[in-house]
C-alpha cells in the first residue's frame, strides 16, 4: 500500500509532533524510581506516579540528566535536602518532553526545586509523627528517666565513623576522670539499609537490656543526606517504646529526624551526647559533694554543741554532787529523826502491851487464886483434876494462901 508508512517515518512523525506541540519546558511533580548513573556521568532515571489509595502506578516516563547538569543538580539537591537523590522521593523537576525513533519518550531534566522536595518530607515526618501520636507511644522513651549514673552505655554506630572514635575520646578523657564502660552495636549509618541495620542493633541491645543503662545512636563524617534511614515509622516506633533512654546524636543540625522527635533527648554531634553523659555525672559528683560537706559541717556543729553540753555538765557535777549529798544528809538525819520517833512509839505499844500481859499472867496466876480462897490438892507435884484418879493410899498434898497440909486417901471415890 503507497499510504503505509515505516515504523521510523511513525517515530519521526511522533518526534516532530511533539516537539511542535510541547515546545516549552514544564515543572512536573513526580516519584523518583531505579535512579543509577554510569560511567559518563550522566543519569539515567524513572519517573512514576501512584494512585494515592491503591498506590498503584498510574502514569511511568523514563527520565535523563545530561552529566553537565547531574554534577551540579545533584550535590545542591542533596545539600539542601539532606536527602540523597534517590529512588521514593519525590520531586518538583523542571523537563523537556523528548521523542526518539530508537529509544522513544523520554524527559530530560533541566533543573530541580528541593522546597518541594523539603515539603514533602516534612509532611512525611508530620504523619510519622501524627500516627505515633495516635498510637500513644510518641513521648515514651521521653518519659523515662534518666538514670542517676548513666555510665554503661550502649552504642549504635558504624565502627569505622569519626563520630564514635570522638565520642569514646571525649568519654575517656574527662576532666573528671569519671569511668564509663561502652560497648559498641555495631550498624550501617548510612545508604538504604539504615532502617534494618539499626533496628537489629536495638534488638540485641534489648536481649541485655538490664546491663546498659542508655543507649546512644550517633553518627558522624557521613553526608547529610544519608539521613533518610532515620525518618522512618518502623524505626521510630521501635526506639519511641524501648526501654532504655536514647541518646541521638547524628551530626544533623538543621532540622529533627523523626528518630530525633522520639528519642528522649537529642543532641547536635556525638561529641555533644559524650558532654551530656559527662556533665550528668558531673552534677551528681558536685551534689555529693555538697551533701558530703553539709554532712562534714553538720558533724561538726553537733560535736561542737556536745562539747560545750559536756564542759556545761562538767562544771555543774560539783555543785550537783554536794547539792545531793546535802539532800541526802537531811534526808537521813530526817529518817534517823523518824526512826527514832518510830522507834519510840513502838517501843511505848510495846511496853503497853507487856503490861497487859503481865496483869493478864497476874491474874491468871495460882497465888492470885489461892489468895482468893481457892485451893490446890498435888499429888505427885501434880494437880488433882479429879477424884477419879486417886487411889487408896495415895499421899496428897494441899496448898492454900498460907500453908498446906498433907493428907492420905482412904478409899477410893465411886466413878
Amino acid at each position: 500500500m503507497d499510504s503505509s508508512l515505516s515504523l521510523l517515518e511513525l517515530n519521526s512523525l511522533v518526534r516532530r509532533s511533539l516537539e511542535q506541540c510541547l515546545p516549552d519546558e514544564y515543572w512536573i511533580q513526580a516519584e523518583l524510581s531505579d535512579v543509577r548513573s554510569n560511567t559518563t556521568g550522566h543519569c539515567y532515571l524513572e519517573f512514576v506516579q501512584k494512585d494515592p489509595r491503591s498506590n498503584n502506578l498510574v502514569a511511568k516516563a523514563r527520565g535523563m540528566i545530561w552529566n553537565n547538569i547531574y554534577r551540579l543538580l545533584k550535590p545542591y539537591f542533596e545539600e539542601t535536602t539532606g536527602q540523597m537523590f534517590a529512588s521514593g522521593i519525590k520531586v518538583l523537576v523542571k523537563v523537556t518532553v523528548q521523542f526518539h525513533e530508537l529509544y522513544g519518550y523520554s524527559l530530560t531534566v533541566l533543573d530541580i526545586d528541593p522546597a518541594y522536595t523539603l515539603g514533602d518530607m516534612a509532611r512525611r515526618r508530620r504523619e510519622i509523627l501524627l500516627q505515633l501520636e495516635e498510637e500513644g507511644v510518641l513521648t515514651l522513651n521521653k518519659e523515662l528517666e534518666m538514670p542517676v549514673l548513666p555510665q554503661r552505655i550502649a552504642v549504635i554506630s558504624s565502627a569505622t565513623a569519626a563520630g564514635y572514635g570522638d565520642f569514646c575520646h571525649q568519654l575517656q578523657h574527662n576532666p573528671g576522670g569519671f569511668f564509663f564502660y561502652t560497648e559498641l552495636f555495631s550498624a550501617l549509618m548510612q545508604g538504604n539499609q539504615v532502617e534494618e541495620s539499626v533496628l537489629a542493633a536495638l534488638d540485641r541491645i534489648n536481649a541485655r537490656v538490664n546491663e546498659f543503662d542508655v543507649v546512644v545512636i550517633i553518627r558522624g563524617g557521613g553526608a547529610t543526606s544519608d539521613l533518610s534511614g532515620f525518618d522512618t515509622y518502623l524505626l521510630a516506633t521501635a526506639c519511641a517504646q524501648f526501654p532504655l533512654p536514647i541518646i541521638t546524636g547524628i551530626g544533623h543540625e538543621r532540622d529533627d529526624t523523626v528518630l530525633d522527635s522520639v528519642a528522649h533527648t537529642r543532641v547536635k554531634t556525638p561529641t555533644a551526647a559524650a558532654e551530656l553523659l559527662i556533665h550528668r555525672i558531673t552534677e551528681v559528683a558536685d551534689h555529693l559533694e555538697e551533701l558530703s560537706a553539709r554532712v562534714q559541717q553538720g558533724t561538726y556543729a553537733i560535736l561542737e554543741q556536745e562539747w560545750r553540753r559536756l564542759e556545761t555538765i562538767q562544771i555543774r557535777i560539783p555543785n550537783l554532787v554536794h547539792r545531793k549529798l546535802t539532800d541526802a544528809r537531811f534526808a537521813l538525819l530526817s529518817a534517823e529523826k523518824d526512826l527514832s520517833q518510830v522507834t519510840k512509839a513502838l517501843l511505848a505499844r510495846q511496853h503497853h502491851r507487856l503490861e497487859l500481859l503481865q496483869h493478864r499472867i497476874a491474874d491468871a496466876s495460882p497465888d492470885k487464886l489461892l489468895s482468893r480462897g481457892y485451893s490446890i490438892t498435888l499429888k505427885d507435884g501434880k494437880a488433882v483434876t479429879n477424884a477419879s484418879s486417886l487411889k487408896q493410899g495415895d499421899k496428897l498434898v494441899t496448898r492454900f494462901s498460907k500453908g498446906e497440909v498433907q493428907s492420905v486417901v482412904e478409899r477410893q471415890a465411886p466413878e
